[in-house]
């Protein structure tokens, strides 16, 4: 008979091998946390209690405008390809910009990790409509392509209205 642990005493092997079958009935007893306590995208090392100051004023940009951005860089300036493509996807289905704020989360650490936890979504930007999260950019171009962007976007009343399209910018 070969023995896998040759170094163990003879005697000692039945204590190791009860030892192993009880920490194998052990773990066979934990459970996985209930998804209700850990959010769906963010793992449990990853999780932080957000500060009542970060979540009020994620609560307020949130609050800013009928449409809000939370993105890598600027409109203008972009700074990733996600970002660049949201931009892009909202000016294509003619959001009113006047009905439109962006923030910048490269600015601000707290805002950056913040949203992610406030929205319970992993990844930048994202995308509020009327207060309400809509997704990162793969939801935007999903939305986009099969037309419910457009349609929540004119239920909304956030698109640049026809009379407004045809005048010239004063």
């Amino acid at each position: 008979m070969i023995h896998l642990y040759p170094h163990i005493n003879v005697l000692s092997r039945p204590l190791l091998t009860s030892s192993i079958q009880a920490f194998r009935a052990a773990s066979r007893t934990i459970r996985p946390v209930p998804s209700t306590t850990i959010p769906r995208f963010i793992t449990p090392t990853q999780i932080r209690l957000l500060s009542d100051n970060v979540r009020k004023a994620i609560d307020n940009a949130v609050s800013s405008s009928p449409v809000v951005l939370f993105m890598k860089g600027t409109p203008e300036t972009p700074q990733c390809g996600f970002s660049r493509a949201s931009i892009q996807i909202l000016g294509m289905q003619g959001v009113d910009p006047e009905k439109f704020t962006a923030f910048n989360v490269l600015e601000d650490g707290d805002l950056r990790q913040g949203i992610k936890e406030y929205s319970e979504w992993p990844t930048i930007p994202q995308l509020y409509v009327d207060k309400e999260f809509i997704g990162g950019c793969d939801i935007l171009m999903t939305m986009h392509q099969d037309g419910s962007l457009t349609k929540l976007l004119e239920e909304k009343g956030v698109l640049v209205s026809p009379e407004n399209a045809s005048e010239p910018p004063k």
